[in-house]
């Protein structure tokens, strides 16, 4: 049965990149990998700051691995931050495989005292890759012999498609609250390798509350923060969306969020997404673990998803001003 399923899912994903237009990947801790959720995000935490993140979708079946590493820092120059990105996101067995290098600015502007509006820009190259000749089909079964037959699939003229993509973000935020969103693909380029479709725009919006549980003494003394967030998605027919609360108790950080396809006639539930993590306060590092525990029909036979995430804060070496960092969940 899973290996069946495997084969199947592996199918229709290589046959999306030859005639349809695909999805991009997603990650369930988005604030632990913020410059691919916004371009706004670069130097919010004004300090030089690398993130690294791994996800693993359907271990049991292994059809996606996703790889992510960004840097970015504030510059006082420049009255913003900047920030560099890598992605490679590897599906159907690593027969299909898109990378992508991206440059991003995003201009800091404090309104008033209390609320900071960014505006990120960012350009990206993107090369997806096809590998034909490892690739199996259902006419090549023979049912004594297994995949022995020649297929009668045509195969692309071209496997390799490479282009220039630009997205645009914007964040509003306070000490308290923050709101933001975002417009990626906005070029629209082709990247099927059979017809002519463009790859959508992704719209993207998100948002949360940060909430001060109990009174933080003068000595000795830990933030007990509550933070209830959301982000919903928008790609060409599909659309999720993700809500959740996380917690940060001292050096402990942790949440619960349910992410949700929504669809014109019905909403079905996805995942229940659980995270754990380690902030130390004055610490420069972060790490989390999430798992993606399905509650769709794929439940027993997918094994989920797994994510690790990994940040580092570097000393900063200008002098910071007015414009505080932003509070986010701490995975």
């Amino acid at each position: 049965m899973k290996r069946n399923l495997k084969y199947f899912l592996g199918f229709v994903i290589v046959l999306q990149a030859l005639q349809l237009h695909a999805q991009d990947p997603h990650f369930s801790q988005y604030y632990a990998n913020p410059l691919y959720l916004n371009p706004a995000f670069a130097g919010v935490d004004k300090c030089p700051k690398v993130h690294l993140n791994y996800r693993n979708q359907y271990p049991q079946l292994g059809v996606y691995n996703t790889f992510s590493a960004s840097y970015d820092q504030y510059v006082e120059g420049i009255n913003g931050g900047i920030g560099i990105m890598a992605m490679r996101d590897e599906a159907a067995q690593g027969n299909l495989n898109l990378t992508e290098v991206s440059a991003i600015y995003s201009y800091h502007a404090a309104l008033s005292r209390k609320f900071t509006l960014l505006s990120g820009f960012q350009a990206t190259f993107r090369q997806r890759n096809l590998d034909w000749n490892n690739l199996t089909f259902p006419d090549m079964i023979d049912q004594f012999y297994g995949f022995v037959k020649p297929t009668n699939e045509i195969q692309p003229d071209q496997t390799t498609s490479s282009h220039l993509d630009l997205s645009f973000g914007m964040i509003g935020y306070t000490e308290r609250f923050y709101f933001g969103a975002a417009a990626h693909h906005l070029t629209q380029p082709n990247e099927a390798f059979l017809s002519n479709n463009k790859l959508p725009l992704k719209f993207t919006a998100h948002g949360g509350l940060t909430l001060q549980l109990g009174r933080r003494r003068l000595y000795n003394s830990t933030d007990n923060l509550l933070i209830l967030h959301a982000v919903y998605q928008l790609q060409g027919p599909f659309s999720q969306l993700t809500s959740g609360l996380s917690f940060n108790r001292g050096p402990i950080t942790g949440g619960l969020a349910l992410r949700t396809s929504l669809g014109s006639e019905a909403n079905n539930p996805d995942a229940v997404i659980i995270i754990f993590g380690i902030a130390p306060e004055k610490s420069p590092y972060t790490i989390g673990y999430s798992y993606d525990y399905t509650i769709s029909a794929f439940t027993n036979v997918t094994g989920g998803a797994h994510e690790i995430t990994f940040s580092y804060k570097f000393p900063c070496f200008q002098k910071k001003k007015g414009i505080k960092p932003m509070k986010c969940p701490k995975f």
